[in-house]
């Protein structure tokens, strides 16, 4: 029996997805082999590579100087790659920390560039984000670098900041594709596959063409976005089952409408699930509203001892992984494009009938 998954990532995915799989799992397009077996080299599967791009690109309405590269390493790689392509060591770099995976980030550009934190919402415990006008931002940096979607906290961004020219690069990869973005504000986007596009072990980065050429050297050629791009993403040999369930995914998306259609839908998810925590007296969002997150949301209890009793009561019920994060306790419901609205009724369900028992 299916259950409603609501792990931040590794994540739920679309059932029509993993069945299609499923049934091409052993004889891909009658080759009478896994689509794991088949030699990344072939036409075949540059097809399949080719065709998954071209429908990212219409999702996300990639505009022609922007290359698409499929890559290995997940996004906590990519903390590494952007300061080598981009900055040199004595580059000032500017980054902005509204929790955990912006914290990571920077601690890796450290080692590379001369960070300056532009802004740092650790008084308010990283329940916000900051204002526009509120970023300190350096003359020159080499790149601005923000986390538009916080998974751990739930805290995202409700606009794009700027910097003048200074290169935009966002870490994407617990928001991409819930919605249109406009990419021509954005030098660099990455997004780990775990969450809205398929399964752990790629990464998808998106970067603009005069960004390319810049990679510092001693940078290890799987690292640099100029040798990738020239050689299609097969440098070295791609995680090529993720690139397919990509693929995949991305044919899904456009058949549910594309990005305009999951917006709605999303929106309405959140929107549903914040307002029963804000009406029930019972539960509660730490996150300021105006930042609130579309895809992770946290909640707590009045009583922390009853946490186990929530969690052992919501598994038996077909709701799974809302735990929240080991570094901040609670729960937290995660609710990428492939959740239905029926798993977040559910759990609206649910936690009416806990507090109900429990309050």
């Amino acid at each position: 029996m299916r259950v409603f998954n609501f792990a931040a990532g590794p994540a739920t995915l679309p059932l029509e997805v993993l069945e299609q799989s499923q049934a091409e799992m052993t004889d891909w397009r009658g080759s009478g082999m896994s689509v794991m077996e088949v030699s990344h080299r072939s036409k075949a599967f540059i097809a399949v590579a080719h065709e998954a791009e071209a429908d990212l690109r219409a999702l996300l309405a990639i505009p022609s100087n922007y290359r698409v590269l499929f890559l290995q390493g997940g996004a906590t790689g990519q903390f590494s790659a952007i300061p080598l392509n981009l900055a040199t060591q004595d580059s000032t770099v500017d980054y902005v920390n509204t929790g955990a995976w912006s914290k990571k980030a920077i601690g890796e550009a450290k080692r590379y560039a001369k960070v300056n934190v532009a802004a740092d919402e650790a008084a308010g415990n990283y329940s916000s984000v900051p204002a526009q006008g509120a970023l300190r931002l350096t003359p020159g940096a080499a790149y601005l670098h923000y986390t538009p979607n916080e998974t751990i906290g739930g805290v995202e961004f409700p606009y794009v900041p700027v910097h003048g020219d200074v290169p935009l690069v966002a870490d994407f990869s617990s928001t991409i594709l819930s919605r249109p973005i406009d990419v021509s504000k954005f030098g660099l986007i990455y997004a780990g596959a775990q969450k809205n596009i398929g399964p752990s072990g790629l990464v998808v980065v998106i970067v603009r063409d005069d960004l390319l050429g810049r990679a510092r050297p001693g940078t290890p050629l799987v690292w640099d976005y100029a040798a990738m791009a020239k050689e299609g993403s097969m440098l070295n040999t791609p995680p090529t089952f993720g690139w397919y369930f990509a693929g995949l995914v991305f044919k899904w998306l456009l058949g549910q409408g594309g990005l305009a259609a999951m917006a709605e839908r999303n929106r309405a998810k959140a929107e549903r699930l914040y307002a029963a925590i804000d009406g029930s007296g019972y539960y509660r969002n730490p996150v300021a509203k105006e930042a609130r997150s579309w895809m992770n949301v946290p909640f707590t209890i009045p009583n922390p001892d009853l946490e186990k009793t929530f969690l052992a009561e919501a598994g038996k019920a077909g709701l799974v992984n809302l735990e929240g994060h080991r570094s901040v306790g609670g729960f937290r419901a995660s609710i990428y494009n492939a959740m239905p609205i029926e798993g977040v009724d559910a759990l609206i369900a649910f936690m009416k009938d806990f507090q109900g028992r429990h309050a």
